[in-house]
């Protein structure tokens, strides 16, 4: 059966459940706890400045104090963002001597970091 829609409000003027359908996508739909960690790395990225720093990392691995400068920001504000990327598992830090190094986790975060941009620039003045 065709749905019709009321208006442009979207909804349904006939409601008709396709139980099939329902079934079918209620078996494949992924866990709540999977969901929850990807909403948790959805919001780490609702942040202009960490997607620059995610960008500026997809260029090359960088310190703090280099991302402070990049970004004309101070040293502890990039560390509160780096924190935030890294407890979600954006970016991963390694020491050498007194400097601590930040990069990309894995390729994932980038192809996240493009497939976004894309996306937002779909059908824009820009896309």
């Amino acid at each position: 059966m065709a749905t019709e829609f009321d208006g442009d409000d979207g909804l349904c003027s006939a409601v008709m459940i396709h139980e099939d359908v329902v079934r079918r996508v209620r078996q494949g739909l992924t866990p709540d706890d999977g969901l929850e960690r990807a909403a948790g790395l959805f919001k780490a990225l609702d942040d202009p400045t960490r997607l620059k720093i995610i960008n500026a990392l997809l260029l090359a691995e960088m310190c703090v104090c280099d991302i402070a400068a990049l970004l004309d920001m101070t040293a502890p504000a990039v560390s509160h963002h780096l924190k935030v990327l890294r407890d979600t598992q954006l970016v991963k830090h390694r020491r050498e001597g007194k400097t601590v190094f930040y990069a990309l986790d894995d390729e994932h975060v980038g192809n996240v970091f493009y497939q976004g941009l894309l996306h937002a620039n779909e059908g824009g003045p820009h896309g």
